[in-house]
């Protein structure tokens, strides 16, 4: 089932990663979950869906278009990870996990975009 997306590498990692966020922001309070933990979990979710309608794309310009957007969601992301950490709502055991985790997914998603290049005739 879906294996030929579940064969993209950065695919799996935001996946990944977005399920381990929403595990660790539906543990916080209320007022934690619904001002940055909402936002965080959307744009992490963002990424590996992303990517998703990327990969269902024909024409490489919309593959890449989808690629630019998965990569301002992997930013945002950031942006929400960030925040989490400086006021304290990430457990301390969990943020090192978590950004290297996140930091995993850049490059490959660069790697990604680049891949989707104009067919030479």
């Amino acid at each position: 089932m879906f294996k030929e997306l579940r064969e993209i590498e950065v695919y799996v990692l935001a996946e990944n990663f977005a399920n381990k966020l929403w595990e660790v922001v539906n543990s916080w309070d209320y007022f934690a979950r619904d001002t940055i933990g909402k936002q965080a979990v959307r744009a992490a979710d963002s990424i590996s869906a992303n990517i998703a309608e990327s990969d269902g794309r024909y024409h490489y310009q919309d593959k890449k278009n989808f690629g630019y957007y998965a990569r301002g969601s992997y930013e945002e992301t950031k942006n929400w990870l960030r925040k989490a950490i400086a006021r304290n709502i990430i457990p301390k055991e969990k943020q090192s996990e978590l950004i290297q985790e996140l930091e995993l997914i850049g490059p490959k998603l660069n790697a990604l975009i680049n891949s989707y290049k104009v067919p030479k005739k």
